[in-house]
C-alpha cells in the first residue's frame, strides 16, 4: 500500500504566499466608473468639435447618472441620519454647474470622484485577498502518525495538540509543534524574516507554512490550527485594518460645517430678499450665483492637486503612494521603525569573509574555490551564496563527486581525489581537540561574534578555512537613517525577528540605538502600539509576511517592493518599488511640502470665495462673472497645486 503524501504547498508567487487576485471588474465600483469614464470621453470629442446638444447631452446625463447614483445614494443616506458629507456635497456641486450650463465640467467632477470610489474598493479587495491567501501557506493536510506509527492523510484542522505529524523534504510544516525526531534546516521568513534557514533538531520548535527543508521530522503539535502563529497573523492584520483611526483630508475635517453653511447660507439668500418683496427670479438667481460662487470646487481642488502632485512625482522615483490621504499621513511621522531582513539589508547572504587558516598552504582563493565546488549541486540558501561568491571572482570550480548533504552539520563531496567538507564548526570540529581544530573554533566565534554565520571547510577531514556569510547592508542604509532621525527628530528603532546579536552589530553600523530583536509579528505589533499610544505618529519599513500585522497596525505602514510578500504589499499605505531605501525619507518630505501648498491654496481659495460672496450679497455680482470668478480661484489653485509635479520639487525633497 502507497502511504498518504500531506499536501504539498500551492504555487506560490514570488514571495512565497499564494497568489490570489480579485479582478477589477468584478467590483460594482469599478464598473460604474468604467462606464462613466467611458460615456464621459465620447461626449466630450463631440461638445468640443461642435456637434448638436442632442448628440452629446444625453452621453453627459448617463455619465452623471452612473458615476453619480451611489456617491449620491450615499450622501442622501447620510442625510437620513442627519450629516452632510462629501459624497452629497460632489453631487450638489456637480448639478450646479449643470445648472448654469457647465454640463462638462460637472461630469468632470463625477467622473473623477467615481473613479477614486473605485480605486479605494479595488484596495480594500486586494488586501482582503492577501489575508485569505496567506491562510493557503498552511498545507491543507497533514501526515498524522498513530500509535502504530501508520501514517493517515487528515485535514490540519483536525489535528489536535498532543498529535504527532512527519514532515517529509520540501513540504510546508502543518502545525505548530515541537520536534521529537529528525534534523533538518527549515525557512522560516515567513513568521520571523530571519534571512536562512535554521537548522531543527529534537525539542526545537516549528511553526505552520514553514518550509521543511532536506530532512524528514516527526513533530508533536503544540497549537490548534486556529491559534497557530500563521493564524494569529491573520487576525492581527484583520484587526489593525478595522481598528485603525477613519483617516480624513484636512478638508473634510470641516465637510459638515461648510456643507451646512452653505446649505443654510444659500436659502437664505434666496428666502430673505424674496420676503421682502424681491421678484423670484431675481431673487433665485441671486442664490444661484451665491451658490456657485461659495460651492466647495476651489476648496476640494486646494487639497487635492499638491497630493496627487505629490503622488504622481513620488512615483515616478520609485515610490507608490496609494492614496492622497496616505500622501497625507506621510508627513505626519515622527518616529520610524525598521525591520531588518530585506529593509535595511538586501535579504540574501552574501560571503563576506574568507579565511584561510594558518598552515594549511591555501590561499583564500583555494578555500573558496574547493568550497564552491561541494556546495555546488546543493540547493541551500548558503550553498547559493558560496558558489556566487566564486563566480564573481571568476574561480574556476572543480566537478565534484559523492555529494551528501546532512541536515544541521553541512556537505561533504570528493573535490579532484579529495574530500571537501563544508558546514557548522561546531558539528565538523566535534571531538578533535588539536591545535588546528582550536584556532578553526576560535575564528568561527570572532566570525560569529561580528554577526557573521562562520561555515567551515575541512580537506581530508583537517580544518583548512572559514567562509563568513551574512545579509549584506543596503548601500543608502546609513544615510537613510541619518536622514530620518533629522526629519523627525528621533533616530529609527529596529525591529527584528532575527537574533540579537545580528540586529546589534547591524543596529551599530547603521547607527540605531534602540534595538528589539527576536520579535514574532505579535511582538512587533505591541512595539508599535505602545508608541501610538504614547501619542506617536508610527511608519513601520518592512517587506515580510511578518511585517503585516505591524504595517496594519502603525500610523503609516511602507513595504519595499522587489522581494515584499504580497500581503506587505497590500497592507502597506505606500510601496518602495525599487527598494532604494533613501526614498523614505524623501517621500516624508516631500508631502510635508505638499501640505504646505494645501494650506495656500485653502487661504488662497477661502480668499476668492469670501470676495465673491460679499460682493454678491452686498452689490450686484452678474451671474458669468460669478462663474468666472469661481472658474478663475479653481484654476489658480490647481496649478499652484501642480508645482509639485516638477523634477525640482522632488530634487528638493531628497536634500
Amino acid at each position: 500500500m502507497s502511504r498518504p503524501p500531506a499536501d504539498r504547498a500551492a504555487p506560490p508567487g514570488e514571495s512565497g504566499v499564494p497568489r490570489r487576485r480579485t479582478r477589477v471588474l468584478a467590483l460594482v465600483e469599478a464598473r460604474w466608473a468604467a462606464v462613466a469614464v467611458v460615456l464621459f470621453l465620447l461626449a466630450l470629442p463631440l461638445q468640443l468639435t461642435g456637434a448638436p446638444a442632442w448628440a452629446w447631452g444625453p452621453l453627459y446625463a448617463l455619465s452623471y447618472a452612473s458615476g453619480g447614483w451611489e456617491p449620491g445614494w450615499a450622501g442622501l443616506r447620510a442625510l437620513r441620519e442627519k450629516t452632510l458629507d462629501v459624497d452629497l456635497l460632489m453631487m450638489v456641486a456637480a448639478l450646479g454647474a449643470a445648472a448654469i450650463g457647465q454640463v462638462m465640467d460637472g461630469a468632470l467632477l463625477i467622473v473623477i470622484f467615481a473613479t477614486s470610489g473605485a480605486l479605494e474598493a479595488l484596495a480594500v479587495a486586494r488586501t482582503a485577498d492577501s489575508v485569505r491567501g496567506l491562510l493557503d501557506l498552511a498545507p491543507a493536510t497533514a501526515a498524522r502518525l498513530d500509535a502504530e506509527g501508520r501514517e493517515v492523510a487528515v485535514a490540519v484542522e483536525e489535528l489536535t495538540v498532543g498529535d504527532t505529524i512527519l514532515v517529509r523534504p520540501g513540504e510546508r510544516v502543518g502545525a505548530d509543534g515541537l520536534v521529537l525526531d529528525g534534523a533538518s534546516d527549515v525557512d522560516q521568513a515567513t513568521i520571523t524574516g530571519e534571512p536562512l534557514p535554521v537548522a531543527k533538531e529534537k525539542g526545537d520548535e516549528v511553526f505552520a507554512g514553514t518550509l521543511n527543508g532536506t530532512g524528514a521530522l516527526r513533530v508533536r503539535v503544540e497549537r490548534d490550527a486556529s491559534d497557530s502563529v500563521i493564524a494569529r497573523i491573520v487576525r492581527m492584520v484583520e484587526e489593525a485594518s478595522g481598528t485603525k483611526a477613519p483617516t480624513q483630508l484636512f478638508i473634510e475635517k470641516v465637510e459638515q460645517r461648510y456643507s451646512l453653511g452653505m446649505v443654510a447660507a444659500t436659502l437664505a439668500v434666496f428666502l430673505v430678499p424674496l420676503a421682502f418683496g424681491t421678484g423670484l427670479t431675481d431673487a433665485l438667481l441671486r442664490a444661484m450665483t451665491f451658490m456657485i460662487v461659495a460651492s466647495p470646487c476651489a476648496v476640494v481642488l486646494a487639497t487635492m492637486p499638491p497630493l496627487l502632485s505629490a503622488i504622481a512625482n513620488a512615483g515616478r522615483h520609485g515610490v507608490l503612494v496609494k492614496s492622497a490621504v496616505v500622501m497625507e499621513r506621510l508627513g505626519q511621522v515622527d518616529v520610524v521603525a525598521l525591520d531588518k531582513t530585506g529593509t535595511l539589508t538586501e535579504g540574501t547572504p552574501r560571503v563576506t569573509d574568507v579565511r584561510p587558516l594558518a598552515g594549511s598552504g591555501l590561499d583564500e582563493g583555494d578555500v573558496l574555490a574547493l568550497a564552491a565546488a561541494a556546495e555546488h549541486p546543493s540547493e541551500h540558501p548558503l550553498a547559493r551564496a558560496v558558489v556566487d561568491a566564486a563566480r564573481e571572482r571568476g574561480l574556476g570550480l572543480p566537478v565534484a563527486y559523492d555529494f551528501d548533504s546532512t541536515p544541521g552539520v553541512g556537505v561533504t563531496a570528493t573535490v579532484e581525489g579529495r574530500v571537501v567538507a563544508v558546514g557548522a564548526p561546531a558539528r565538523l570540529l566535534a571531538g578533535k581537540p588539536d591545535a588546528g581544530s582550536a584556532r578553526a573554533a576560535a575564528l568561527a566565534g570572532a566570525l560569529e561574534e561580528d554577526g557573521r554565520t562562520a561555515a567551515l571547510v575541512t580537506l581530508d577531514g583537517r580544518p583548512v578555512g572559514l567562509l563568513g556569510i551574512a545579509d549584506r547592508l543596503r548601500t543608502d542604509a546609513i544615510a537613510t537613517v541619518s536622514s530620518l532621525t533629522s526629519l523627525t527628530g528621533t533616530g529609527p528603532l529596529l525591529l527584528t525577528g532575527d537574533n540579537p546579536r545580528a540586529a546589534a552589530r547591524l543596529a551599530a553600523e547603521v547607527g540605531i540605538e534602540d534595538v528589539r530583536a527576536g520579535l514574532l509579528p505579535e511582538h512587533k505589533v505591541r512595539a508599535v502600539r505602545e508608541l501610538t499610544g504614547a501619542g506617536r505618529k508610527v511608519m513601520v519599513v518592512g517587506d515580510g509576511v511578518n511585517d503585516a500585522p505591524a504595517l496594519a497596525a502603525a500610523h503609516t505602514g511602507v513595504a519595499m517592493g522587489r522581494a515584499g510578500s504580497d500581503l506587505a504589499l497590500e497592507t502597506a499605505d505606500a510601496v518602495i518599488v525599487r527598494d532604494e531605501l533613501v526614498t523614505v525619507p524623501a517621500v516624508i518630505s516631500l508631502s510635508r511640502r505638499a501640505r504646505e501648498l494645501v494650506v495656500q491654496n485653502l487661504v488662497i481659495a477661502g480668499v476668492f470665495i469670501a470676495g465673491l460672496v460679499v460682493w454678491d450679497l452686498a452689490g450686484h455680482l452678474p451671474l458669468p462673472l460669478g462663474v468666472a470668478g469661481h472658474e478663475g480661484s479653481t484654476v489658480v489653485v490647481g496649478l499652484n497645486g501642480l508645482r509639485l509635479l516638477r523634477e525640482a520639487a522632488w530634487k528638493r525633497a531628497a536634500e
